[in-house]
């Protein structure tokens, strides 16, 4: 380990990682990361790259890098999600420690420098396909995000599956009322996806792309009238087309459709579990440079005690980053804690292994 700078952390207490100077992701990292609010900071330690950094100022990893302080051009995280653990995690600069993980670390290119970005494919439920990201989506990886935040078309499904409450669109149903038996008829004639809300007057079109908003957070856009509605006609056409794979009848799928609506997030994306029904939860995988990165309902559950009580919390949030940026994951802690992670600015890649 020589050469190695290590820092270590308390139990619960997220390492804030990336310099945070675009909009979006301040707002977002003030939604869903409580650790803000609630803790006292004395600043951010800047693990992402120079290009996203404040004033211009080097990142730490790469003043190491310059000053000779480190034998590799690497730093690891290890987040220990075991809160009765005396040690919560470690962050080693120059190295990784072979005491946290077991095998070979799986490693992806970045795709883009400022946050650690790169390429990501579906998401599964239960073996499943979701569908919106089966094509591939954009993902960046962040110490100081406490949850896993998606596309609201995915995590909608993700409420769907393990039973979490969120708040009723009355928008989305009434598309799935009124529309849905029209999507199901065109999906069935072979339209294409991308036109059919443009076909049944919901969305603009110009040929490549909706002209309205990108999709964006329906939940943030309750007054955005018509804008919801496309954005509603949108994530039905992927729920169904699901669907329709799997060769269910007209009646499952819009029930399934309108299950969905019901699931869409709270206003400030928090959509609470029964703690009971954990063991019933399905397991949930990301799709990462072709191998399936398995999260089981204990490790994407968030546990809380709140006067004296224990409340489950759903570790996916909705937030939709609009194209070109987008669509986009952020995999925050819910994920680095269920892999080690190794951050190499040597290569520009980052790797996952399982904890030991």
């Amino acid at each position: 380990m020589e050469n190695l700078v290590q820092s270590h952390m308390v139990p619960g207490k997220s390492l804030a990682s990336s310099v945070r100077t675009m909009c979006w992701l301040v707002t977002l990292l003030c939604k869903i990361s409580p650790t803000f609010i609630i803790g006292k900071f004395d600043g951010i330690l800047g693990l992402g790259f120079p290009e996203i950094s404040v004033g211009g100022a080097p990142p730490i990893w790469q003043s190491m890098k310059e000053q000779k302080l480190v034998a590799e051009d690497v730093f690891s995280f290890w987040l220990n999600r075991d809160p009765d653990a005396s040690a919560g995690g470690e962050l080693v600069f120059g190295g990784v420690d072979p005491k946290h993980y077991k095998g070979n670390h799986t490693y992806v290119p970045v795709t883009r420098k400022g946050y650690w970005q790169f390429d990501m494919g579906d998401l599964l439920i239960g073996g499943h396909s979701t569908g919106y990201c089966a094509g591939g989506c954009a993902a960046i990886v962040d110490s100081g995000t406490s949850l896993l935040a998606g596309p609201t078309t995915i995590v909608a499904q993700v409420n769907h599956a393990i039973g979490a409450e969120g708040i009723i669109s009355t928008e989305c149903k009434e598309v799935v009322r009124e529309y849905g038996e029209m999507i199901l008829e065109l999906l069935i004639a072979q339209t294409s996806p991308q036109k059919v809300c443009t076909q049944i007057g919901l969305c603009v079109f110009d040929g490549a792309h909706s002209l309205s908003n990108p999709i964006e957070s329906v939940v943030e856009k309750q007054n955005r009238g018509s804008d919801l509605f496309c954005t509603a006609c949108e994530m039905a056409v992927v729920w169904i087309q699901n669907q329709l794979r799997e060769n269910k009848t007209k009646e499952l799928i819009l029930n399934y459709a309108n299950q969905l609506c019901e699931r869409l997030p709270s206003p400030n994306g928090e959509s609470t579990v029964d703690c009971d029904q954990i063991s019933e939860m399905p397991n949930l995988a990301f799709t990462i440079a072709n191998k399936t990165f398995t999260l089981t309902p204990e490790q994407y559950i968030v546990k809380l005690e709140q006067a004296g009580q224990t409340i489950c919390i759903s570790g996916f949030m909705a937030y939709d980053v609009p194209p070109p940026r987008g669509p986009l994951w952020i995999l925050g802690d819910v994920f680095m804690g269920a892999y080690h992670t190794v951050f190499d600015f040597g290569e520009n890649r980052i790797g996952f292994a399982k904890p030991a």
